[in-house]
């Protein structure tokens, strides 16, 4: 018995150990990838033409913690890490400034993850569809390659100037695809044929 409660104290602590690792490393790529990608401090539609882009990320709103919980469901809402009354409102925000760019997507598109799906509903910017290619491989709550698979067999049939989808998802999707990890309710414009990427952000 005591064997047991050692192990498990243990493995709780190798976990804690773990996360706080995680989270330094974390803060220390944002901090980095602050200092030295670009922002564009133009228009939306600017900065889209500025690269050509047809394609628009966007990491979900803020939800305050790191992960899942351990009990992660994807189809229970109350078993993830979901929007604060911050995120929504920066949500709502950000969907106002997307309205105001006029600027037309294509279609919208989120990961099945709730964080995700009530970011892109509360922009009000169209229909919302899920999609697993946009899924957090994170955790290995979904399988990495499947997942960048179903999101590069999408992503390589957008035709520049005349697809532009906003796409709702997590950092490490972002990431994988783009080499650009936002912020929480950040965009990331894509050129799928370039491959070039910007982040862009609305005006204060």
């Amino acid at each position: 018995m005591l064997t047991n409660l050692s192990h498990s104290k243990l493995r709780n602590w190798l976990k804690n150990v773990w996360v706080t690792v995680l989270r330094i490393i974390g803060s220390f790529l944002f901090i980095i990838n602050c200092l030295v990608l670009p922002v564009s401090a133009s228009t939306l539609s600017e900065a889209i033409a500025s690269i050509d882009a047809n394609a628009v990320f966007m990491r979900h709103a803020l939800a305050p913690g790191f992960g899942d919980p351990m009990n992660f469901t994807l189809d229970e809402c109350s078993t993830q890490r979901n929007l604060n009354d911050e995120g929504r409102l920066q949500a709502t925000a950000l969907g106002a400034s997307l309205t105001e760019s006029n600027v037309s997507f294509t279609e919208v598109k989120s990961s099945f993850w709730c964080r995700c799906v009530e970011t892109a509903q509360l922009l009000g910017v169209g229909k919302v569809e899920r999609f697993s290619g946009l899924n957090s491989f994170f955790q290995d709550h979904a399988d990495r390659v499947e997942t960048l698979t179903a999101l590069n067999n999408y992503l390589v049939k957008l035709l520049p100037g005349k697809d532009l989808p906003l796409l709702v998802t997590h950092q490490v999707v972002i990431s994988a695809v783009t080499g650009i990890s936002p912020a929480s309710g950040g965009i990331v414009l894509h050129n799928t044929q370039t491959g070039r990427s910007v982040r862009w952000q609305p005006e204060r």
